[in-house]
């Protein structure tokens, strides 16, 4: 993938976003020679940056005096980072910048001197690190810095001490043993992948207040955590299990900012939202009442075409084509129906019914498919599964519900095997 030069101008106008996803807050101080520093502030997600002059950024105007601009510090080998999403859409001077910046960063300096000046755009390249690096779990994303003529002194803000990151780092990596363990060495890209959501989806809760939120240690550690915090589990996990994964930022219905994954397997590009596969989260969307032991599995390894019905990605980035329809769950699940057929409904269904199984999904090819099957799996085909569960359990009585999910044309149903008092 070619890189391409960022825009060199500043934008102007104050714009809040709101949700889930990563924010970054950066505060700079511009100087020259004696000239004094000019304090504003910076507020950016996903690429987009926006800037006003805001008086609480510094109590006092700096004035310093001209300063030669040294060597650049040390920088991480390029081999190291070359094949992050983020590294490879900047221009080669940016590269540098994010390698000085991430060397920092692993040190927790708490001034990183930067091979960038005044033309430069730091505060954007610290946030293609952070979506880059999900194991920079200290990194607060809050930053402030000095801007010379041709240096840059970086001041980025951290949520824990250096022992304290050591300690977490433990809880982490135990953590990440307990998912991969179950994950055999024989497992497929795809069976590594579904392993890593469902994990995810079946140990975190969704939770707005839940500390360090937009970090990994929230999700692997704390079992709480937003949108950002489960797309960097994810992606941590699975980088560690040698599957290439993105971390995107974006929109998403009830959410003004989101992420969620990008995921490489066989050679193609899905979309994979932990966050939205989680009946936790969804529940606190919509105010429904969703059963907390199932999985949305419609937002694992899925299509463009069917995360836009309710996610849109930023425009800042062009993000891999996700086109293939391959490893949709239901279509490997043999629940994915191309057309209404009762009979072959039916059975799929008391098959499930006899494993044992307590709930049974139906997701059709089309929204005219579902419109055509949804009054025959009501008024028909359900009654007459419920009476297959009576036969087979002995059971005088069944009580069942179902769910309707017009927008993934999909329909659930729960079957309840207690005897009725």
């Amino acid at each position: 993938m070619t890189g391409h030069r960022r825009r060199r101008r500043r934008k102007t106008g104050i714009r809040r976003k709101n949700g889930c996803a990563f924010a970054l807050v950066a505060a700079v101080i511009l100087c020259a020679g004696a000239a004094a520093g000019i304090p504003w502030a910076v507020e950016t997600f996903g690429g987009e940056v926006t800037e006003a002059f805001h008086e609480n950024v510094e109590k006092a105007v700096h004035v310093l005096e001209t300063e030669t601009a040294a060597e650049p510090e040390t920088a991480v080998p390029e081999t190291e980072v070359s094949g992050g999403f983020y590294y490879q859409q900047l221009d080669e001077e940016d590269r540098l910048i994010y390698r000085e910046m991430l060397c920092g960063l692993r040190e927790m300096e708490e001034t990183i001197r930067l091979d960038a000046g005044r033309d430069d755009l730091p505060e954007e390249i610290y946030e293609a690190v952070l979506y880059d690096r999900p194991e920079l779990f200290w990194c607060l994303g809050s930053c402030q810095m000095t801007v010379y003529r041709d240096y840059t002194e970086f001041y980025p803000a951290y949520v824990c001490s250096e022992e304290e990151r050591e300690s977490r780092q433990k809880e982490i990596d135990a953590s990440v043993e307990a998912c991969l363990s179950d994950i055999s060495s024989e497992a497929s890209e795809y069976d590594r992948i579904r392993a890593v959501f469902e994990y995810l989806v079946n140990t975190v809760d969704y939770d707005e207040d839940a500390p360090d939120n937009q970090n990994i240690y929230s999700a692997l550690v704390g079992k709480r955590s937003v949108c950002a915090g489960y797309s960097r589990a994810v992606q941590y996990l699975l980088e560690r299990l040698g599957i290439e994964c993105i971390y995107v930022v974006g929109t998403a219905q009830n959410q003004e900012a989101h992420a969620w994954n990008i995921v490489k397997c066989d050679g193609a590009y899905y979309h994979v939202d932990a966050t939205f596969g989680d009946p936790v989260f969804l529940g606190a969307e919509s105010g429904e009442d969703i059963p907390s032991d199932i999985i949305y599995y419609d937002y694992l390894c899925c299509t463009d075409q069917e995360i836009r019905k309710d996610h849109t990605p930023a425009d800042d980035f062009t993000y891999p084509a996700c086109v293939s329809d391959d490893l949709n769950y239901y279509r490997m699940d043999g629940t994915y129906f191309d057309s209404y057929d009762p009979q072959t409904i039916l059975n799929a269904m008391n098959e499930s019914i006899a494993a044992g199984n307590d709930t049974f999904t139906c997701k059709f090819a089309s929204e005219e498919i579902y419109a055509q099957a949804r009054d025959g799996l009501t008024d028909e085909l359900f009654p007459e599964a419920a009476r297959t569960v009576a036969q087979l359990y002995g059971m005088d009585q069944v009580k069942y519900t179902y769910m309707e999910d017009a927008a993934h044309c999909k329909m659930v149903v729960f079957w309840n095997y207690q005897q009725q008092l």
